[in-house]
């Protein structure tokens, strides 16, 4: 597995899984995290999101997996409920390789950054995981109607269909961790056969 490069970064440990490409619109409220965004906006520094492993998205820092995506703030807004609201877009998979949990228990972390896939245009099924996308984003809202869009790539298509259907998070984080299209697809094909979508 080839690393372009170390860098330390807060997590912000979710239930829910982002790839590189993909928006993740949040609610922010707890004020560890609120500090997080403001610091990161101002140094205009990278969020690691990750899935939870054990423990919860509020309160004490939560046991996160070892993998997950470095995203930027690309959206941002006071919410009328008093909240801020943001959006997270993923750009880089990484590997976690050390944490450290601040008083106000903030996780940051070491992280090594990996390679994205490689840019597959021609793949079996390309076409019915396309039209499925171009389904399911019409119905839903911005930031997922305003993202850019990469429906020739099937990598992109992938990593959205994952992100976007109502797959387990076990499921979508063994996808997370593959560094290989063809091996994300044959993985993903017989979810969608069995949720009988495709």
């Amino acid at each position: 597995m080839d690393v372009l490069e170390k860098i330390n970064i807060p997590l912000f440990p979710l239930d829910a899984v982002l790839f590189p490409g993909g928006v993740l619109p949040l609610r922010i409220f707890e004020p560890r995290y609120l500090d997080m965004i403001s610091d990161c906006m101002k140094s205009e520094s990278r969020i690691g999101v990750v899935l939870i492993e054990e423990g919860k998205e509020a309160g004490i820092a939560a046991k996160v997996h070892e993998f997950g995506t470095a995203s930027y703030i690309s959206y941002w807004h006071k919410r009328n409920d008093g909240m801020l609201g943001i959006t997270l877009t993923g750009e880089q998979r990484f590997r976690i390789l050390s944490t450290e949990i601040k008083a106000n228990q903030l996780t940051v972390a070491e992280v090594e950054l990996l390679p994205n896939l490689d840019t597959c245009k021609k793949e079996q099924n390309a076409e019915q995981f396309t039209e499925l996308l171009k389904h399911i984003i019409a119905q839903l809202e911005p930031p997922y109607t305003t993202m850019k869009k990469y429906y020739d790539e099937i990598d992109w298509v992938s990593a959205r269909l994952i992100e976007l259907l109502p797959l387990k998070l076990k499921d979508k984080q063994n996808m997370l961790i593959m560094d290989n299209v063809d091996e994300r697809i044959h993985y993903l094909l017989p979810l969608l056969v069995s949720m009988e979508i495709l």
